[in-house]
Formats: C-alpha cells, structure tokens, sequence
C-alpha cells in the first residue's frame, strides 16, 4: 500500500510539472504573439551580444553560389549594420538565409516566387504572426550554425553498433553460465559488466558534442508538423517538399528520448531517470540510438539541407516583409532591364531622416566635392539599394531601375599587417579584383570607389587613377568614384558623367544639402574649414595663397 502511495504521489508530481510547463509555455506564446502585432512596422529593436551571430555564415558557406558579394565589399558597406536592420527573423535557420540572401544578389530575374510569398506575409498578418511563433519555436540561440556541427559528422567516427550487440550478447550467455557454473559465470558477468560501463562512459564522451546537432534537427524535423497544418495556397508548394523531406526523416526521432533527454545522467534526477541510466549503462541503448541517428542523417543529408533551406526562407520573408512595413513610404519593387540606371530618392538604410538623391546614367559617375559632403554616403547608398534590390527584392527608393550586376566595391580599405601591405598595396590588389571580375563572364561589373588610389603621390595617383577608371569604362563597368582631384574630370570627362556635392562654409560654419548635383565641383572649401575650426589665419591665409597661385601657374610656389 506504502509503494503504491508513494508511486501516485510521483505521479502527481509528474502530471503537476507537466501542466505547469504548458501554462507557462502558453504564457510565453501569448506574449510573444502580442509583441509581434504590437512591434509590425517597426524598426528591430534588438541588441546582439558579440558571439549571438557567430553562426550567420554557416548556410552561406555550403551554397556559394556563382556569384556573392565578397567580404571587401560587404565590409565597406557596413553590411553588418544592414543586416541588423532587415532582421526580424524568429529562427537561427532564418538569419543564416537572410545573411545568404545578402551576400548572393540574383543576377537573373527570376523574383516571382520570391515576391508572391513576401506579399502573401504581408498581407496575411494573421497567418505570417502564426508562422513567427512556429519559428520561435526552432529558436536563435545556437553559437554554431547547424553546418558547423554537421561538419563534425565527417569525421569518420565509427557508428558500427555490432561491439554494443556483441557485449549486450555476452553479458547474457555470462548470466546463463551461472546456471551452470556459478562461480565462473558470476566473475564473468562482473567482469563483461564493468568492462562495459568503462566502455560506456568513454562512448558517452566521444559523442557528446554532437548532441547539439541532433538537439537543433530534431526542432527542424517537428517544426514541420506545425507548418504543415496551415493550408495556404500560396505555400503550397514549399510544405509539399517540406513534408516529403521530413518522412525520409521520421525514423531520425523515434525513440530519441533514450538519448536526448535532458536529465539523462543527472545526479539531480528523479528515481525513474536514475533507473534508466543504469539501463544506459549496462545496455548503452543510447549509443546505439546515437548511432542509428547518425547513419540516418548522413544517408538523408540531402532531406535535411532542403528542410533547412525552406524553413530559412519563409522566415527570411516574414523578415522582408516586416521590413518593408517600416520603410513602406520610401521603397519601391525594383524594376531591372539593361543600359541606364535610373533611381528616385534614394535612401541609405541606416540612416535617421536621409537625404534622398537620384541618379539617373548611363555611363559611370566621377564624384568630386570638399570633405563631409556626402560623396562617400551617396556611394554607399547607391551600391547598398544595389544589393538590397537584387537579394530581398526591395529598393529604398520612390523607382529604381538599372541592369543585374555584379556588385563590388573599393572604399573603406585599411593597412594588411599579417600580410605586411601597405595601405597603396592593399587598394591596388583591392583595385586589380574588380578588373580581374570585369574580364569574366556574366553579369556586368557595377563598382564603386572611393577617392581612387589615395595611398600614393598626386602625380601617379592621378595618372594611374585615370588609366585604371578608364580601363574600367572601356571594358563595360559601370564604376561610381569619389575623388578629390579636379584634375580627373578633366581628363575622364568624356567616359564618365561629372556630378559633385558642395557646402557652403560661412565664418562661423560649413552648412551640406548632401544633395547630388550636375558637373564638376566648383567651390574648394577645404581650406575655409581650417579658418571654421578657428586655425591660426596666418596659416589659413598663406594656405590659400599658396593654391592660387598654383591654379593659375601649374606650379608650386
């Protein structure tokens, strides 16, 4: 009667535990789910701690395509800080295809798809806030992407389970011997047991860190069911090949409590765990399930990238459209056909109340104007919508129209001091890539450089600047420079279209419209801000001196 008491006490305790965790589940669920209707249209709110998106990469890595943005270019443009803005995703798989998104601009319109689902999200606020809380149920927090680990399952580690079977087999024949011979079978039972518990813990150690992997597929694998249920005929397409790939993996998480329970050997247990972990030990029904998920998983690698592929997607796409609720009065669908690019209002994503600009060309641009004048930032904003309208489908700009291109660019560079370069070696390799892409085939090269070859003397900077610039034009790039040399628009006048930004500078200020204007810089403001920033006018004054003499003689006085 005690046992059976004490037996229904921990029963109860077991189904108390149990309803607690669905009403503090369905708790969190119902915050989650206001949070995300109360947060739609705006900006993300969210802050990273410096290893939360060590992962990102994981998904870009194993699909490169044939062409992604390279790690010159994503860095110039601060694509980091895009990337925070444009993510709202919900899942770890999510942000890693929206990062691959990013860095793989489509040069070949083939957006329907892609456009029909971000719409569907966008005008469907019930069924995107469903699917967020399905992908909040796969989760972020992982440090590794899902590739890192299952590059671990390449290591060759042997998942035979045939030493399991045989030690389970002896340990057996051990305990009928002692029908027969007790003494010899009892010393052979113990000895055949201990041996397998040694063997056990070092199995147990070795496996370990693959759990992780296991953990996060088993989340992908159910997640399915949740997705499944809605039928959307708009997704119908993606929940097919989503249900085909999990069935080829259903076998993956039967019976995997065995080895992904979260009390499995934990001193802190309840007497049932403990019981089973003893069973773990002298049976290692764990390993052998390890094993046989481990089989399964490389035999349906395949199944799982697809899952993994599509689950990113849609998550990448709630993304988009969450993202184009806050900036829905300043994008557009971008439009893309060959020759002119032609943009209106364009805007730089990561800035507060941005100054628009258009562009229309057909041809490169040459830049010019005084420092802080928004050359570099028109750049930046041209190249990021670039990337922006041939990744996500979406311009920050009222139309945008220009041709698919590969996109590079040559700005913020820096020194190389493991490879011992200086900052005039590094822009030349930096330079000599975009040549190099220009010579391949595919889509045409869309570049942009700021202020070209800054690293060396006037005189070959000028002349190599213009032989470099033009062998760009000559060969079908479309290349956007900022430069401080007038005397490039001189000589670079006929490839390339002259538009420059200018400040007006008073005695006691320097006021930018950062507005893009038509023809060659005209004002030189640089020495004015010396007197702005209250330098001594003896040397603002023989500064100025000194330039117009040798503007009107060619020569340094």
């Amino acid at each position: 009667m005690e046992v059976l008491t004490f037996l229904g006490a921990l029963a109860g305790i077991a189904l108390a535990a149990y309803l607690l965790g669905i009403r503090d589940q369905k708790a969190t669920e119902k915050k989650l789910v206001a949070w995300l209707k109360d947060n739609y249209g705006k900006a993300p709110m969210r802050s990273y701690k410096d290893d939360e998106l060590d992962h990102l990469r994981g998904y870009y890595d194993n699909h490169r395509g044939d062409f992604q943005i390279d790690d010159i270019t994503w860095n110039d443009l601060n694509m980091d800080g895009v990337f925070a803005r444009l993510n709202y995703c919900q899942s770890a798989t999510g942000e890693e295809y929206l990062y691959y998104m990013l860095r793989t601009p489509s040069t070949v319109d083939d957006y329907d798809d892609m456009e029909k689902k971000i719409s569907f999200f966008s005008e469907n606020g019930e069924a995107r806030v469903k699917f967020q809380l399905y992908f909040s149920k796969i989760g972020r927090r992982i440090r590794y992407s899902i590739y890192d680990y299952l590059k671990l399952l390449d290591d060759n580690i042997d998942f035979s389970n045939r030493r399991h079977y045989v030690m389970i087999a002896l340990i057996l024949l051990s305990v009928v011997l002692c029908f027969f011979q007790f003494g010899i079978g009892l010393l052979l039972t113990i000895g055949l047991s201990i041996a397998n518990i040694i063997m056990y813990f070092r199995e147990k150690n070795n496996i370990e860190p693959y759990l992780a992997t296991y953990r996060y597929v088993l989340k992908a694998i159910y997640s399915v069911n949740y997705f499944s249920k809605d039928n959307y005929p708009e997704l119908s397409d993606d929940m097919e090949e989503l249900s085909a790939a999990a069935k080829n993996l259903r076998g993956f998480g039967k019976g995997s409590y065995i080895l992904m329970s979260p009390n499995r050997m934990n001193s802190g247990s309840s007497p049932m765990d403990i019981l089973l972990d003893y069973i773990r030990m002298m049976t290692h029904v764990d390993i052998i399930k390890f094993n046989q998920m481990y089989k399964l998983i490389l035999e349906r690698r395949e199944d799982l990238d697809r899952i993994i592929t599509i689950l990113g997607k849609l998550d990448a796409y709630i993304s988009v459209a969450c993202f184009r609720e806050s900036v829905k009065d300043n994008y557009s669908i971008p439009e893309f056909g060959s020759g002119t690019y032609s943009a209106d209002n364009l805007i730089h994503p990561l800035i507060e109340n941005p100054v628009p600009n258009s562009i229309d060309t057909d041809k490169g641009i040459l830049i010019t104007g005084s420092n802080a004048s928004g050359k570099s930032t028109f750049l930046k904003t041209v190249a990021i919508n670039s990337i922006l309208s041939q990744s996500i489908h979406t311009s920050l700009a009222h139309k945008y129209r220009a041709p698919l291109y590969r996109i590079y660019s040559s700005m913020a560079l820096n020194d190389d001091i493991l490879e011992g370069d200086s900052y005039y070696i590094v822009e030349i390799k930096s330079m000599k890539r975009i040549i190099d892409a220009s010579k391949e085939s595919g889509a045409p090269v869309l570049c942009f450089v700021d202020e070209v070859l800054r690293g060396t003397n006037t005189v070959e900077r000028i002349a190599a600047s213009t032989e470099i610039l033009k062998s760009l034009s000559q060969s079908g790039v479309t290349c956007f420079a900022a430069t401080h040399d007038i005397e490039l628009t001189t000589l670079l006048d006929k490839e390339f279209k002259l538009c420059h930004f200018e400040g007006n500078v008073t005695d006691n200020d320097v006021h930018f419209d950062y507005l893009i204007k038509d023809g060659a810089a005209i004002n030189r403001n640089a020495i004015k801000l010396l007197g702005v920033l209250e330098y001594d006018e003896g040397i603002v004054d023989r500064a100025q001196e000194l330039a117009d003499k040798f503007t009107k003689t060619g020569v340094w006085a």
